[in-house]
């Protein structure tokens, strides 16, 4: 074992490593910056947002000490619970925590806790690259403390558990996601020994809230690459606990010759697309699911072979489950998805023959989205045939120009009708009543078509021509 390799002072150059180190020799105690702020340094994965502290003792008094110190005197939140104590420093979270010892039960991720030294707290780290410690004490002022041999892990691009993997999954399944997680942000390789017990373990995950499971999720989606992610989940059984909906999508028929693609694997590439162009979680969301609703609506047809008929209404409805199940928010962020995914083929079909009334009917029903439902179905090109990839960018492009086109003269998008339920009411001397509403539908489905200018004089003509037609008596 390894304990200390060489001395990076450069990374705890700043003033409030100085002011913990102080701190820790008033107290008599011995103090490590470890974990990601280290890891990242090494990495050079810009600056640090929050940094983990070691106390080898009471971590809250080494937390109130340094706030005495600092001359804005932070205030220091104390977690009594979990023996933490965190303070803000120029916008970074430092979180402190004295070194312990755990010990897990097998129903739960919270480890029983005790005071333990350096060693037992790198021993309790998930990963070798994030027991990296380096020393805030006098003595060795920057000195790297690392007995896992992590620095040769973050060389070699490893995930590596820093005990046995099927232990350390066992004890807090939680660090399943967060290894695949690690892999897809960084792009570096679980080691087998790793990958073999994430997949002993994976029904451990049933035991971790659906809150935190999403957490790692979400970071997994907003990787550059998330497919990494989700073929690691695919391959290790975590994905069947978490989105059986989107392993429902893997694999391909065939019947009587003809096949269908495998819709599990497309997803994936139009998650991968649509991250080189947009860092909205809920879009990327969006391109996960935009096809679920295929696999229950799969058929086999001899005149046309396979079809999806209404997959998009089907998958808009699955969504609101889904969301529901993984404890995601129902709110506007939901609905955005479920928007998304509905209107997930029209762009598609449209491209093929560009009118101004298809494209109308489009910018009304997807509003401000209009965009993010473009960047979508842009995204869903995945064809591997170059001409064919061209086209339909082309075509895409043409449909784009026609919306700004449309959106100019029709002002469809957020539609307002140009005639009011009381204009109606007043022309004809009516109570409410049905024909009102019918009236408003006309001239709304009488815009969208092409037949009347959204304006006022050329809506109010076609109402009093629907009104005769109602057998309304003008007054």
């Amino acid at each position: 074992m390894t304990n200390i390799n060489t001395n990076f002072k450069e990374a705890i150059s700043s003033e409030i490593f100085t002011v913990i180190s102080k701190a820790s020799k008033l107290l008599s105690i011995d103090s490590y910056v470890i974990g990601g702020f280290v890891r990242d340094f090494f990495l050079k994965r810009g600056s640090a947002k929050d940094i983990d502290i070691v106390a080898v003792g009471s971590g809250i008094e080494l937390a109130e000490k340094v706030a005495s110190l600092l001359s804005n005197k932070p205030k220091v939140q104390v977690f009594k619970t979990y023996g933490t104590a965190m303070l803000r420093y120029k916008d970074v979270e430092i979180e402190f925590v004295g070194a312990r010892k755990e010990s897990y039960s097998e129903e739960s991720r919270n480890p029983e806790v005790s005071e333990g030294s350096l060693v037992d707290d790198q021993n309790r780290r998930d990963f070798t690259i994030n027991a990296l410690a380096l020393s805030l004490n006098e003595l060795n002022f920057g000195d790297l403390l690392d007995p896992f041999h992590g620095m040769y892990d973050l060389v070699n691009k490893n995930i590596k558990t820093p005990l046995d993997p099927d232990i350390t999954y066992s004890d807090d399944p939680l660090r399943m996601m967060r290894a695949i997680r690690f892999a897809t942000q960084l792009n570096f390789t679980i080691e087998s020994n790793s990958l073999q017990a994430i997949a002993k373990n994976s029904d451990r995950l049933q035991i971790i809230t659906r809150e935190r499971v999403i957490d790692e999720l979400h970071k997994i989606l907003m990787s550059a690459k998330p497919s990494i992610g989700f073929l690691h989940l695919e391959a290790t059984g975590l994905l069947s606990q978490i989105l059986p909906e989107l392993i429902d999508l893997k694999g391909v028929e065939e019947v009587e010759g003809q096949k269908h693609k495998d819709n599990f694997y497309h997803t994936l590439e139009v998650v991968d697309n649509i991250s080189e162009r947009t860092e909205d979680v809920w879009l990327r969301w969006a391109a996960l699911l935009h096809d679920i609703g295929k696999a229950p609506t799969k058929k086999f047809s001899k005149k046309v072979g396979w079809t999806f008929h209404s997959h998009e209404f089907v998958g808009a409805k699955m969504v609101y489950k889904l969301f529901k199940r993984l404890k995601m928010p129902l709110n506007n962020k939901m609905k955005f998805v479920q928007k998304m995914v509905l209107l997930s083929s029209r762009p598609i079909v449209l491209a093929s023959e560009v009118t101004d009334a298809a494209v109308r009917r489009l910018v009304f029903d997807a509003g401000n989205d209009i965009n993010s439902l473009m960047t979508l179905c842009e995204a869903d090109i995945t064809t591997k045939n170059p001409k064919k990839f061209k086209r339909y960018h082309q075509n895409f492009e043409l449909v784009r120009i026609k919306i700004k086109e449309v959106e100019e003269r029709d002002r469809v998008r957020n539609f307002q009708p140009p005639i009011s339920g009381e204009e109606i009411m007043k022309a004809f001397n009516l109570k409410p009543c049905k024909e009102i509403g019918q009236i408003k539908e006309a001239i709304k489905e009488a815009i969208l078509d092409g037949k009347i200018p959204n304006e006022h004089q050329a809506s109010y003509d076609f109402m009093l021509q629907k009104g005769k037609q109602l057998g309304l008596q003008v007054q």
